[in-house]
């Protein structure tokens, strides 16, 4: 097989790797919400990464990023270091970890859609048809759930989705420039000044549970360091709009983690509409 050749099938095989080690991070978020607040489990959990990252990036004397590449950093940072984890970690808070699951269906959606307009990929029409009855079913789900009304954690998700997809999409740009695991760092750094006074404020006062900093750990060491790795070298090699799709995974795992850790009970409505949100990406990933 050439390196051409093998190239998308590499990256779609980083993707399933990434899209693993996402699967946790709402479960990880509930379980840590219990003893600390949403803001410092969406924010802190930058913080060692960040130690970990300018560690990193000065062992391996890596070069800074261009004026321009600092800017295209600040959608990443905005997207994925401050935006998803703040939003998602209110929203778990509120809810079960299984029903915010439901809406990492529209992550595959907002990924592409930005990679169109931030990166000029263009997938074809019979893929946004896809996309988007995907996406109806996910807020349909979530409007019949409420009794025909939105919950707060409703919002949230889908404003931690939007902003997820930003980062996505321009942080696997940048991995085509930076390297992988240098995008992810250096927008961790970039994010770091803005995140101290917030987690400061919002620090707790005791943890008393090992569940607590079980979650806390996996927040911070797999979801903002570990899996970001993976997840952007998948998105580099593959492509943004093609790779994303393999998200399509992902509410499976989160609603399979929330039942194994959590014992949440998944009802068949969530996993109709979850099956539906799979069949309808799956669908149009053949014609990106």
């Amino acid at each position: 097989m050439s390196t051409t050749a093998s190239q998308p099938l590499a990256g779609l095989l980083w993707g399933l790797l990434g899209v693993a080690c996402f699967s946790g991070t709402l479960v990880a978020s509930r379980l840590a919400s219990f003893e600390l607040d949403p803001i410092f489990i969406g924010l802190g959990r930058a913080l060692l990464p960040t130690v970990l990252s300018g560690l990193l990036l000065w062992l391996t004397r890596a070069a800074p990023p261009t004026g321009l590449q600092w800017r295209r950093l600040a959608l990443v940072a905005g997207g994925v270091v401050i935006g998803f984890p703040l939003f998602s970690s209110l929203a778990v808070a509120r809810v079960a970890a299984s029903h915010a699951a439901v809406f990492g269906g529209l992550l595959p959606l907002a990924t592409a859609g930005f990679a169109t307009l931030r990166g000029g990929e263009r997938p074809r029409p019979l893929f946004w048809l896809f996309a988007l009855a995907g996406s109806a079913l996910v807020v349909g789900y979530a409007w019949w759930q409420s009794a025909g009304g939105w919950q707060a954690a409703d919002g949230l998700m889908l404003i931690a989705i939007l902003l997820c997809g930003v980062g996505y999409a321009e942080g696997g740009r940048l991995a085509r420039e930076l390297g992988s695991w240098q995008t992810i760092c250096w927008a961790l750094l970039l994010a770091a000044p803005f995140l101290l006074l917030p987690v400061w404020l919002t620090r707790p006062a005791a943890i008393t549970h090992w569940q607590t900093w079980a979650g806390f750990a996996y927040v911070s060491l797999v979801s903002m360091f570990i899996g970001f790795f993976v997840w952007y070298r998948g998105l580099a090699l593959g492509g943004v709009a093609r790779v994303s799709q393999v998200q399509l995974l992902q509410p499976f795992g989160m609603m399979l983690c929330g039942m194994l850790v959590l014992g949440e009970q998944l009802n068949t409505g969530m996993l109709l509409v979850t099956a539906g949100v799979v069949l309808c990406v799956a669908l149009g990933r053949k014609a990106v």
